[in-house]
């Protein structure tokens, strides 16, 4: 019987040979490996592919059960950071499990509650987004573990389109149902079936990969330190990509919330004052302008997506700050075609059509690119804080107060007019245009990542290749005299 191997001890020396197909295996003379030379890990890449296929799924899914009835975005903020920390400090598969069970379940016994206790239904469906939040927290950082480079750009790509897509059908799947069945609640029956399916390919065919797994070429670390929450969110706050990429990704979801608020009531009271409408006073806004506008949120989106990926992709061989400088250009381009759009309005609506549409495209090359910005300059060990923190600011400085800003700015102006009904759209007209100046600003933010984006990367792939160093920030590097180091060997 052949004896076990000693458990690892610090600092010995490391002597692995490669066996023949270039995986690093046992040493030549079949003896035990030293103690402190790292466990192997690998995986084929048509399982990485498979994992990537099926966290997509349940992006879909996701994304879905979060548009059939809209989920309270405060319960989302709350639990995202909570999230984030499991995920960086415990098993990710085990994490995106429980939550995949969380927002399914809250799901399904939410359909069944009686209209009276509407309270009880409001506050099922706040789990659900405390379910979901699991999922947008940390699936992004699996994917950024089992793909580098060009492969993750592409797969990144993939997995953003489903979040229009899901939208999409999400609107879809509850008003045909309800039509179908006469009772909308038969929705929220039929995604737990769905979701059920996805939690069994999650568990056989998604692998926990180890944090770093792609950046350290398939060796996990032993005996890794692990940083608190509060030395994290400290470093973060000194890695100057992620702070103005986080900002430039608010900006866009301000725009983002402000015009999947209001751009329906908007294109309803165009079409009044060209008199293709009659007035309503009462609830203004149709079925069919919300129809029109989702169905160009969702093929700009998946277009956007595609086209904002493969261009940094193409890109970042000439340039190795592609990806904020596509995403400032973007935005900065986004500007005027929402400018247009609005002052065009009342002349000529088709023009109006046309610009808004190019702004949604252009608004949405970037959400593929973004995320692929903070997993190359994040360290492994504090991508779901990362993401977590990116969406708790995002949407408390975005999407969660531009629809409530714009009309405070819109009934000020109003205030100040006679009541008709075209200083009414006027005055929604105007409103709208702090979200091209915000746009501008986002441009801008994205400017300053590109000033930072080579010098965060080359950290976050320094420490990505030191396990044993916990989170340090740049200057501690520079102490640490690896910095230099890693910057010369990605310039040659």
């Amino acid at each position: 019987m052949s004896a076990e191997c000693p458990d690892p001890g610090p600092e010995e020396p490391q002597s692995q040979a490669l066996r023949p197909g270039g995986h690093y295996g046992t040493l030549v003379s079949g003896q035990c490996p030293p103690p402190s030379t790292p466990a192997r890990w690998s995986l084929p890449r048509w399982r990485a592919y498979v994992a990537a296929a099926v966290l997509c799924y349940i992006n879909l899914l996701n994304y879905m059960n979060w548009f059939i009835i809209a989920v309270f975005i405060g319960c989302l903020l709350l639990s995202a950071p909570v999230f984030g920390y499991l995920g960086d400090r415990h098993s990710r598969k085990a994490t995106l499990s429980f939550g995949i069970l969380l927002w399914s379940g809250a799901g399904l016994s939410s359909s069944f509650i009686s209209p009276k206790y509407s309270w009880l239904f409001f506050l099922s469906r706040g789990v659900v987004g405390t379910g979901t939040a699991s999922y947008s927290t940390i699936a992004p950082t699996v994917l950024g573990d089992l793909f580098v480079k060009d492969q993750r750009t592409r797969v990144l790509a993939i997995f953003y389109i489903f979040i229009p897509v899901g939208s999409g059908l999400g609107y879809v799947l509850g008003s045909a149902v309800a039509e179908l069945t006469g009772n909308w609640r038969w929705a929220l029956r039929i995604m737990p079936c769905l979701e059920a399916v996805a939690l069994i390919l999650l568990i056989l065919l998604v692998p926990d990969p180890p944090q770093g797994a792609a950046e350290k070429q398939g060796e996990k670390a032993v005996g890794t330190l692990r940083s608190s929450w509060c030395e994290d969110v400290r470093y973060l706050g000194r890695n100057w990509s992620f702070v103005w990429s986080t900002l430039g990704v608010t900006s866009m979801a301000f725009v983002t919330g402000a015009l999947g608020f209001w751009a329906p009531k908007f294109l309803f009271e165009a079409r009044v004052i060209h008199g293709w409408q009659v007035p309503d006073f009462q609830e203004p806004g149709s079925s069919q302008d919300s129809l029109i506008f989702g169905t160009l949120t969702v093929v700009t989106g998946i277009i956007g997506v595609i086209l904002g990926a493969e261009a940094a992709r193409r890109y970042k061989k000439v340039n190795p700050r592609a990806e904020p400088l596509i995403c400032a250009s973007s935005l900065l381009a986004t500007a005027p075609c929402l400018y247009l759009a609005l002052v065009l309005a009342p002349t000529t609506l088709l023009a109006s059509y046309v610009f808004l549409t190019l702004g949604e495209l252009l608004l949405s090359c970037n959400w593929a690119v973004v995320a692929d910005i903070l997993l190359s300059v994040v360290v492994p060990r504090c991508r779901g804080t990362a993401e977590a923190l990116q969406i708790t600011v995002g949407h408390i400085l975005g999407d969660a107060g531009s629809p409530y800003l714009t009309g405070l700015i819109s009934s000020a102006l109003r205030a100040r007019r006679l009541d008709s009904y075209l200083q009414r759209f006027l005055s929604l007209q105007q409103s709208f245009l702090c979200c091209a100046f915000v746009i501008v600003l986002g441009g801008g933010c994205f400017l300053l990542t590109a000033l930072h984006l080579e010098r965060d990367q080359a950290q976050a792939q320094a420490q990505a290749q030191q396990p044993d160093t916990g989170t340090l920030d740049s200057k501690d590097m520079e102490s640490k005299g690896l910095l230099s180091g890693i910057s010369t060997s990605t310039e040659d």
